[in-house]
């Protein structure tokens, strides 16, 4: 794994805040940097439908699963959960209790404030900086050549040319992501 640079601001500042808010696009390494942070803590992805539907269905029972707090990624997906969590922090005040995730910063950013202001310290993680790929031994010989290659992670992990890349990625965040935040039916 390449050695991120936020790491250890939000190692420090979950020590601090009830819940760490990791936000940023889709294949930045979000879920990959966070599990590799917090190993210990239990991972719930609401991108699950059964998992969804539980959480969407009963917060109170479905958080009473995680008294430790755990990892809930795509958290935007169920908007009840965070006055929820805010109950849960306001009561029991422990650092690092709750690290939320989401690809969606938009509907993410609006349940924060209305719900977890002040209780949760917000992180953008964008895909790899070239300082990033340069201390992990990936170099180019021009900056070109990494505007071309750019730099998300998954074009590195699992060597995917960036011309495959790029149009199927732009498609899935066409058809996914802009469609759920202004609830468009037809995309022509």
């Amino acid at each position: 794994m390449i050695a991120r640079s936020i790491s250890a601001e939000i190692i420090r500042l979950s020590k601090k805040f009830p819940v760490i808010t990791i936000t940023g696009p889709r294949q930045s390494g979000k879920t990959t940097l966070i599990r590799n942070l917090f190993p210990d803590k239990k991972y719930v992805s609401m991108e699950i439908p059964e998992t969804r539907l539980q959480a969407l269905s009963d917060p109170n029972q479905f958080l009473a699963n995680f008294p430790d707090g755990a990892v809930i990624d795509e958290a935007q997906h169920v908007p009840d959960l965070f006055s929820y969590i805010q109950g849960i922090v306001d009561e029991n005040n422990t650092p690092g209790q709750f690290i939320l995730s989401g690809s969606q910063s938009f509907l993410l950013h609006h349940r924060i404030t209305q719900s977890l202001a002040g209780r949760t310290a917000i992180f953008r993680l964008f895909p790899f900086s070239i300082s990033e790929l340069k201390k992990s031994d990936i170099s180019f010989k021009t900056y070109g050549e990494y505007l071309y290659t750019g730099f998300f992670p998954r074009i590195y992990d699992q060597q995917i040319d960036p011309g495959d890349f790029y149009p199927n990625y732009m498609q899935t965040c066409v058809e996914r992501d802009i469609r759920s935040l202004q609830n468009i039916q037809d995309l022509n």
